[in-house]
């Protein structure tokens, strides 16, 4: 086994050993994680910040640069799935399989192989509340009075530079009803429930209606109703319904707006309540697709980097660049990898991406 491959998998083994799967959010900047973090950088100056709930940062500098590596290391929850330990690195052939291997404690273990390979100077983000959906970490570090330019977002994109990705827009919904005995010939229309599964239907043929917009090889809007409650017993008229969903929104268009049409799909008197839960760009936002993407491509081609397509998933990139910064999404490993029982990471694709880092330091990152 090559040295840098070596290196990166020591560092992966003591990575995915430590805990840090969000929920429960039990991560602290002085736990295991954060200290070995710490400890494998040597010759770096630190910034960290703790902003409470499991929201930890630490900033890792050595020279100066303007351009930024992001790596996230919490993870989802393992499940009862798994065939082996979650948090113990098993090698078997030509994958590594473990927590957070793939999505993206891999990425995080080659890159700490590859900064002790080379001394140039380099800054390194690491943050832990990227599986909680809040992005605290990430816009924090934004409102901070730094210089970097250009970022390097570290999501599985099979070590190709992804330019382009959807954005969120999550909500909830709360139908009320009018109670009383399913006896009653008005419980057709008077149950939540129903008021709910009719809204559901109209917002699934509402989606299927825009497939033909796209944007670049991503096609019309995804969705999910991931959540439906409502009602006590079959014999009684269900007076609230709770539904919460999701919409993976493409480059340019607006989260907030595609929520609003979709709510509109009921009768106003049906709708107790809705909020927004979760809104985030898409990369490039709304405002700027076109020259985003050519920027993120720009940066791309200037790091030498091959250009991969764009992804159904969402990443923190969108953040970094809605604040104004040149962003790609570019770490080891395949996305379906992620968030699944026994995840796992190539080996092949664990060595691609530490050389590519190394190579990255070893050119310069001013």
């Amino acid at each position: 086994m090559k040295p840098l491959l070596d290196n990166t998998l020591q560092h992966l083994r003591k990575l995915v050993a430590c805990d840090s799967r969000n929920p429960p959010r039990k991560i602290s900047k002085d736990g295991p994680l954060f200290s070995y973090l710490r400890s494998q950088l040597n010759g770096f100056a630190f910034t960290e910040q703790d902003f409470g709930d499991g929201s930890i940062s630490l900033l890792a500098t050595r020279g100066h640069c303007r351009t930024l590596f992001n790596f996230h290391v919490d993870t989802v929850p393992s499940n009862e799935r798994w065939s082996m330990d979650p948090l113990s690195l098993q090698i078997q052939q030509d994958r590594a399989y473990g927590l957070g291997a793939c999505d993206i404690k891999g990425a995080a273990a080659a890159m700490l192989a590859a900064v002790n390979q080379q001394n140039g100077p380099v800054a390194l983000l690491f943050s832990s509340d990227e599986e909680a959906g809040k992005g605290t970490c990430i816009e924090e570090f934004l409102k901070s009075d730094h210089s970097y330019q250009r970022v390097i977002v570290a999501e599985p994109t099979m070590a190709k530079a992804v330019c382009a990705h959807r954005g969120i827009a999550n909500a909830t919904l709360e139908f009320s009803g009018v109670p009383g005995h399913a006896s009653a010939a008005r419980a057709i229309e008077d149950s939540a429930i129903h008021r709910a599964a009719r809204w559901s239907t109209s917002a699934l043929d509402y989606i299927q209606a825009q497939h033909a917009q796209h944007f670049q090889n991503l096609q019309g809007l995804r969705f999910n109703i991931g959540t439906i409650m409502g009602g006590i017993k079959p014999n009684m008229i269900a007076g609230s319904a709770n539904i919460a969903f999701g919409l993976r929104t493409l480059p340019g268009q607006d989260g907030l707006a595609l929520l609003k049409e979709l709510v509109a799909l009921t009768k106003p008197e049906y709708l107790a309540t809705w909020k927004p839960t979760f809104i985030a760009a898409a990369l490039p936002n709304a405002q700027k697709a076109e020259s985003g993407l050519a920027a993120s491509e720009s940066l791309a081609k200037d790091l030498g980097l091959p250009i991969g397509e764009a992804v159904d998933f969402w990443t923190e990139a969108a953040l970094f660049g809605e604040a104004g910064l040149d962003t790609i999404v570019f770490g080891s490993g395949d996305i379906a990898q992620a968030h699944t029982a026994d995840e796992w990471v190539t080996l092949e694709q664990l060595e691609s991406i530490a050389n590519s880092y190394e190579r990255l330091i070893s050119d310069g990152l001013h």
